[in-house]
């Protein structure tokens, strides 16, 4: 596939890019180039290639998934500036 002007200056209006004259003519050949190392891609071999999320082997480490009741609020409420009859204790707002 080939970029020329004529195609520069479309993807330019659709994308609400303004382009100068000069521009326009520098883009054809990079817009050139990005397509043939796209094409150089296509022609790789890929079979048995299985695809990646990440190039290194991530594993999650995972917990038993069991309903508690926490057993800490004494400590959560240690960090509360106030605290009342076992919760957060806030001011009263009255607009």
């Amino acid at each position: 596939m080939s970029v020329d002007l004529a195609t520069v200056r479309k993807i330019a209006g659709l994308a609400r890019i303004a382009t100068s004259e000069a521009e326009a003519e520098a883009l054809v050949p990079e817009l050139n180039n990005i397509l043939g190392w796209i094409e150089q891609l296509g022609e790789v071999d890929t079979d048995g290639v299985e695809p990646l999320a990440a190039v290194i082997p991530n594993h999650l480490r995972l917990r038993d998934d069991v309903v508690t009741d926490g057993g800490i609020r004494d400590a959560v409420l240690k960090n509360a500036p106030q605290a009342e009859h076992g919760f957060f204790a806030v001011p009263k707002v009255i607009e």
